[in-house]
């Protein structure tokens, strides 16, 4: 047994337990009558966090692990079918809880951001990008970093500087960074609304006159690089993104992005990890 552990899985599981019941509009309909399920909601989303903490890609093996480890905090573990079943229907629920805990942490309030898109490819073949079920999804980008084109999806990230996503979004290879972004803050308007003078650094992608008052009337500052042509931009020349330290936030913060490898996959929308996120 370990205590450490215990102690995690005990906090979690309150917390989460206490948010269900506050918000259950988040939570999948179960009909009143018919018979009453061994285990909660909240014991199986615990169940599925300390699975990806403790690095368990199978469900099987990882049900039996519990089972011979933790069974003195999960007095009744189902087996793998109905364990896949009932996460596939908590995923909504999951991606919603992940952004309310991460409200809980101390780096939620950083008054300085960081954004970037990353490209994820799918797949090389022709025949890949024609039997593919990401087919009509996926598209063909190009990668200013590896200087070539791939096939697939485009990651899209706003982080603090500790690490701590704000939203994100999973994305056609072709779409605009800067498009995406204005959809993710306007998904979720507390985002922004609460955090006047926000500072958010992006690369030389994130420029336009137009862009750039819409973040302005959102209360965000963006420091970014001059593109060629332009006269320097305030703020380039720092060390550091504004001059000065970010004044909210110290500590560093670590945050594990795994999450169970069953969780339902995400819909060709925008998402944001502050409201129903599927985090890829």
């Amino acid at each position: 047994m370990d205590a450490d552990l215990d102690t995690v899985a005990t906090a979690l599981y309150v917390r989460t337990d206490d948010l269900l019941k506050l918000y259950p509009e988040q939570v999948p309909y179960r009909p009143q009558v018919g018979i009453a399920p061994q285990i909660s909601d909240a014991e199986i989303i615990t169940l599925s966090v300390l699975q990806a903490l403790l690095g368990h890609s199978s469900e099987a093996r990882w049900l039996r692990h519990a089972t011979a480890h933790l069974k003195h905090l999960f007095p009744y573990l189902p087996q793998q079918p109905g364990y896949n079943k009932r996460l596939r229907k908590l995923a909504g629920t999951v991606n919603w809880l992940i952004g309310m805990l991460g409200r809980d942490t101390s780096v939620w309030t950083d008054d300085v951001w960081v954004v970037d898109s990353t490209p994820v490819e799918c797949g090389r073949s022709r025949e890949t990008t024609q039997r593919s079920d990401l087919a009509g999804w996926a598209e063909y980008g190009y990668c200013a970093s590896h200087s070539r084109y791939f096939w697939g999806l485009r990651l899209h990230l706003v982080a603090t500087l500790q690490g701590l996503p704000i939203g994100y979004a999973l994305t056609g290879a072709k779409a605009d960074e800067r498009q995406v972004l204005l959809d993710l803050l306007n998904e979720d308007p507390t985002l922004a609304g609460s955090r006047p003078g926000q500072i958010l650094i992006g690369d030389k992608n994130y420029y336009g006159r137009e862009f750039e008052a819409d973040l302005a009337g959102q209360g965000i500052q963006l420091l970014r690089r001059a593109r060629k042509g332009e006269p320097e931009r305030p703020g380039a020349g720092s060390s550091s993104p504004s001059g000065r330290p970010s004044s909210r936030s110290t500590t560093p913060s670590k945050v594990n992005s795994t999450l169970n490898s069953t969780a339902a996959a995400p819909p060709p929308a925008y998402s944001s990890v502050s409201r129903n996120a599927s985090w890829p």
